[in-house]
């Protein structure tokens, strides 16, 4: 049986660590916290606390553990059990996690933070309907509840509901204007102009020192957008030079490795792939192969606009398939490819169609527009060599002055830097130059500049390679009614297709740089 009560100094080790982890400081809490379980191993409160404090680390296995213990003390602890469905979900056991979300909900239904937890679970696991609901359950018991608040107006942008997504992120500035996920999320919307007023908000936030970097970062990509609404383009790339170079300390990217991994991929695939067991393996698969901002959403959702095909979106499948042949090889991609079988490739093969079964419950084929997949074409080929494959590229500094104006959610890390962008370009470039020469004709070459040109012939010609029947919808894509998961691009590809969208032009004093270091 757990004790009833600490020592006096337990309970003092106790309120350290509480106060430790309210200021996201695990690491002043462990210590704490392994002293009072040392006296009182099955103390629940302490129990959960360490299971918070490894949680906030990242060691969701350790955090489990120790919440499964607390748990099973107090059964009907919302708060251990939304916490332990936290830890759960972040370690890939989601059904078991939404058990105990539910169960905090019905225990605390009152309780506007069981619900925001549920919520954010059930968006990342793309069920956007149930987390809507479940964040508008908590923004009715806590109409203050700014994460809620913020996550569904996200709902609203992936779903192009861009003018309620506009409403709940204004509701959010309204109760607190200085908060800086609210001002990145109506500037990313990119189709909402923002105002002098807003810019001059922004600039004021910008002005108190003592804000963390995070939060600056956000705060500086608005109003670089708020300042190229006016116009002030001068202002608009001192405040995003600004905002990219605090970002840039802020991520570990080695522009050297990333050019020697790239050499290293072209070199393995210079040797004959063995023969296919099964040419036809993965014919339902389109996969979309660019770097970001060059025209990729915009291609899935044409092809999402045919009654034949679901748009996935960048998923994670074809990664993760690879990481774990990596894993039970004991060597990193590309560096086992020469020793794969026409077996081994048919294998992973047949793993990703697996994983990916649930794109085609409802229709026969489906893109994968992975952001990786530019340099996985070789693997592609052997691995589902019935599969179509498209390189989408726009002009080299527009793709890299778009990327340098957007601040991804993850994932993306050489954007920060001009330098770096132009490496990484050129890097992905000489690979696709090199994919068309080993594949020709097996990979479809596709400009953004033509396809907005000339839609319908570049519509027609891409639906002819993949293979599929001419249909109308596709050359209206911003009518069709899907989820968009990058909410980059959420707003932009519910409008008409346009030719107006470069930006570069008016900064081409301020990217030397860029042009410098870029291929021509």
């Amino acid at each position: 049986m757990p004790p009833l009560s600490l020592s006096p100094a337990a309970q003092q080790w106790l309120s350290e660590a509480g106060k430790a982890l309210s200021q996201g400081r695990p690491d002043l809490a462990e210590q704490p916290l392994k002293r009072v379980l040392s006296e009182a191993p099955d103390f629940a409160s302490a129990q959960f606390l360490y299971g918070i404090a490894c949680q906030m680390r990242g060691d969701n296995v350790t955090a489990t553990e120790y919440m499964r213990k607390a748990a099973k003390q107090r059964p009907d602890d919302p708060n251990i059990l939304t916490n332990l469905g936290g830890a759960l979900y972040d370690l890939g056991a989601t059904e078991e996690a939404f058990v105990y979300l539910r169960r905090a909900t019905d225990l605390a239904p009152m309780q506007a933070s069981t619900w925001f937890n549920l919520g954010k679970a059930l968006k990342l696991h793309w069920q956007l309907d149930e987390a809507a609901d479940a964040f508008r359950r908590a923004l009715v018991l806590n109409e203050e509840h700014i994460n809620a608040r913020n996550t569904l107006a996200d709902i609203f942008t992936i779903r192009g509901n861009i003018p309620d997504a506009v409403t709940e992120y204004r509701k959010v500035l309204a109760l607190q204007p200085d908060q800086a996920h609210a001002w990145h999320g109506l500037a990313n919307l990119k189709t909402e102009a923002l105002t002098p007023s807003d810019a001059k908000q922004i600039r004021d936030i910008l002005q108190n020192h003592e804000l963390p970097p995070d939060a600056r970062v956000l705060l500086g990509f608005s109003l670089y957008k708020a300042l190229e609404d006016q116009r002030d383009y001068s202002g608009a790339f001192q405040a995003l030079r600004e905002a990219n170079a605090v970002k840039r300390q802020l991520v570990q990217w080695d522009t050297a490795a990333a050019h020697d991994h790239v050499k290293a991929i072209a070199e393995a695939f210079r040797h004959p792939l063995p023969a296919p067991l099964d040419p036809t393996l993965g014919h339902e698969v389109i996969f979309i192969a660019s770097l970001p901002r060059s025209g990729s959403t915009l291609v899935e959702h044409i092809l999402a606009s045919h009654p034949l095909v679901e748009g996935a979106n960048e998923i994670q499948d074809l990664s993760n398939v690879l990481d774990d042949e990596s894993k039970r090889r004991g060597k990193d991609f590309p560096h086992w490819v020469t020793d794969a079988t026409a077996e081994d490739w048919a294998r992973l093969g047949k793993n990703y169609l697996a994983r990916t079964a649930r794109w085609r419950a409802k229709r026969p084929y489906f893109t994968d527009k992975g952001l990786q997949n530019w340099e996985w074409i070789g693997a592609i080929r052997a691995m589902l060599p019935g599969a179509k494959i498209i390189n989408c590229h726009r002009d080299p500094v527009e793709t890299c002055f778009a990327c340098y104006r957007q601040l991804f959610s993850e994932g993306i890390l050489f954007s920060y830097d001009l330098k770096d962008l132009a490496s990484y370009y050129n890097d992905y470039q000489h690979l696709s130059g090199y994919w068309q020469e080993r594949y020709p004709n097996r990979v479809l070459d596709l400009a953004y500049e033509k396809l907005v040109q000339e839609p319908e012939a570049q519509i027609r010609q891409l639906l002819a390679f993949c293979q599929l029947p001419f249909d109308a919808a596709c050359l209206s894509p911003h009518k069709t009614q899907r989820d968009v998961h990058s909410t980059a691009s959420a707003a932009q590809v519910r409008q008409p297709i346009r030719v107006d969208t470069a930006r570069s032009p008016h900064y081409r004093d301020f990217l030397a740089p860029l042009i410098e270091h870029l291929d021509r």
